[in-house]
């Protein structure tokens, strides 16, 4: 999936990778090539799908399956650019959107699908519905009929009819009266069967069912370990005041939350052949993490959508008790996920009672967040002295949590999406344009006049590619190898980062670019690359980027992408806010 989400009151955020195009981009490659590999044939590979075809992620109100309007700009800018990517990277499938694009059921969108993704872009793979996407035409109220779904999303190029049996049912009869001809069926045919040629299907048509190999990889050892890196490294330190976090292993823990021994909220809506019964859950993980020597006790003290506070007393007494208490809040399966967006995007239920009643006893608090999506938890940012996000964080739940919580790990995730202050502030994103009156809290005498909240600041709760570690970094000064970019050149930036605490750990080096005038109001600054980079205490390391004009493009109107003349400045640092630039001038033309 490489829809862009910047709303997070839509509940699909948690399948994508986050507000940015080229985080998107990134992330959906790599997703591709694990799929696909080099070989769809081999036996570890399957043919791959992006979706949804596009702006799904747009959907009015954060509403899932709501309309999307999108001007061309935001289209060609953001939302298009990671399936072009997929496109050229070979993907083999692209699924269109249930949703309408500016009027338009993209399941219908013939200058969509065939004028962009066929003969604009070259893609010559299967183009497959989304479930009962076809007869969902008529829910639209652009067919009438059945058949005239069919007509309509066959003659947009959609090869593949996903469970509705339309295609079956309507095809035939669409030939035999010449309104489809079956020049077009043997053209869709053709693609499906070259898919499954591939794939190697005609050579076995049951090379997928194996039940030895099953049973040797599921749940393995190394991808056991795998799945425990994967959920360690993607979460993020939001707070850690005091140096709360990481906790003393001889310490007396109180864990308490409706999440803390919860093993299907782990695993998220869509599981697929997960089972609960295999997850670790964080309460087991905590114990296993300190042994029989310390005391660690449990409360659930609220469900996590109950309105039910008869728990939260002796979640008291046991907080009491502890040194210090770690609360596991946040989302459920039931809350995240396609069907499931909300309104109101802080803790749900009567966690928030829970957390106030912990805090209020003055021991030190670490909150472990699980959620599908930023949440807006500005009481929490201020009041408790930790907060580690762990999102869906999958079978190996437990264990990836206490490899953090106990410094066997360093944290190094960082945010993919912005964390909003309140739900009224959203969409809120990094990447927004600049106004004609913009904010300057020291300004008094205008400040009446610019874009502002009265209640609210405009800043994020959390930015994105925000996220702490247990030690520090310190960056040097941007260098660039030329203050000139030009046509058909490079761009060399570097900067040299260094681990200035007292621990082993890694920070996300982020590179940003800002137009600073262009014919259409430009982003405020937009990602172009990062770097992970691992250092020891005192270590430094020159991380380098290479930018090219094709980075510097953007949609000038009238079907064309390209590139202005002009001064750009770089920002490179640990997340979306950072001061630290460089100038250059790209030069159009000059070589």
């Amino acid at each position: 999936m490489v829809d862009i989400g910047r709303d997070p009151r839509w509940g699909r955020v948690v399948e994508g990778a986050g507000e940015d195009p080229y985080l998107d981009t990134v992330m959906g490659l790599a997703q591709l090539r694990g799929f696909q590999g080099d070989d769809l044939a081999a036996s570890d590979t399957m043919l791959a799908t992006a979706k949804h075809f596009v702006g799904y992620g747009a959907v009015q109100a954060g509403r899932d399956y709501n309309s999307v309007y999108l001007p061309q700009i935001l289209l060609r800018d953001v939302y298009l650019p990671p399936f072009h990517a997929m496109v050229d990277a070979g993907v083999a499938a692209v699924m269109p959107s249930l949703t309408t694009l500016n009027g338009v059921p993209a399941t219908a969108d013939r200058g969509l699908l065939t004028g962009i993704l066929r003969k604009r872009w070259g893609f010559r793979g299967l183009i497959v519905s989304d479930y009962d996407a076809i007869p969902e035409l008529q829910t639209h109220e652009v067919a009438a009929t059945p058949a005239d779904a069919v007509r309509l999303a066959f003659d947009a190029g959609v090869d593949i009819d996903l469970h509705s049996g339309l295609y079956l049912a309507q095809l035939p009869q669409l030939v035999r009266r010449g309104v489809v001809p079956m020049s077009r069926i043997d053209a869709a045919v053709r693609r499906v069967l070259d898919a499954k040629y591939r794939l190697g299907l005609f050579a076995n048509p049951f090379r997928y069912d194996n039940a030895q190999r099953q049973k040797q990889v599921t749940l393995s050892p190394q991808h056991l370990a795998l799945a425990r890196k994967a959920a360690r490294e993607s979460m993020v330190l939001l707070r850690n005041v005091h140096h709360t976090l990481p906790l003393s292993r001889h310490l007396r823990i109180a864990v308490i939350g409706p999440l803390a021994d919860a093993r299907k909220a782990m695993l998220g809506q869509m599981s697929a052949e997960g089972e609960p019964q295999d997850v670790v859950p964080i309460l087991d993980g905590i114990r296993r993490a300190v042994g029989d020597a310390v005391r660690v006790s449990y409360a659930r003290g609220v469900g996590v959508t109950s309105d039910d506070l008869s728990g939260v007393p002796a979640a008291v007494r046991m907080a009491k008790a502890a040194d210090v208490a770690v609360l596991v809040l946040g989302e459920n399966q039931s809350l995240i996920g396609e069907g499931h967006s909300r309104s109101h995007i802080g803790l749900p239920g009567r966690q928030m009672e829970l957390a106030r009643a912990i805090v209020a006893i003055g021991k030190p608090v670490v909150v472990v967040l699980i959620n599908g999506r930023p949440l807006t938890i500005p009481w929490l940012s201020t009041h408790v002295d930790a907060i580690l996000d762990a999102w869906v964080p999958g079978d190996e739940a437990g264990p990836a949590v206490a490899d953090l919580l106990f410094g066997t790990d360093d944290p190094s995730g960082k945010l993919p999406m912005t964390f909003p202050r309140d739900v009224g502030q959203v969409p809120i994103y990094y990447a927004h344009l600049e106004t004609g009156r913009p904010y300057n809290p020291a300004t008094r005498l205008t400040r009446h006049y610019t874009t502002h909240y009265v209640d609210v600041p405009n800043s994020p709760l959390y930015p994105f590619g925000y996220g702490l570690s247990y030690t520090s970094f310190a960056f040097g000064p941007v260098y660039l190898d030329s203050d000139r970019l030009r046509t058909g050149g490079t761009l060399h930036v570097s900067v040299r980062v260094s681990n200035t605490g007292k621990r082993r750990g890694a920070e996300v080096v982020q590179l940003y670019v800002h137009d600073e005038v262009a014919s259409i109001s430009p982003p405020v600054r937009l990602l172009k690359g990062f770097r992970r980079v691992s250092l020891n205490p005192g270590q430094s390391k020159t991380v380098r980027f290479t930018l090219v004009p094709a980075d510097l493009a953007f949609y000038l109107g009238h079907g064309v992408v390209g590139t202005e003349s002009g001064t750009y400045q770089v920002y490179v640092g640990g997340d979306s806010t950072t001061t630290d630039s460089a100038h250059f001038l790209f030069q159009e033309g000059t070589k």
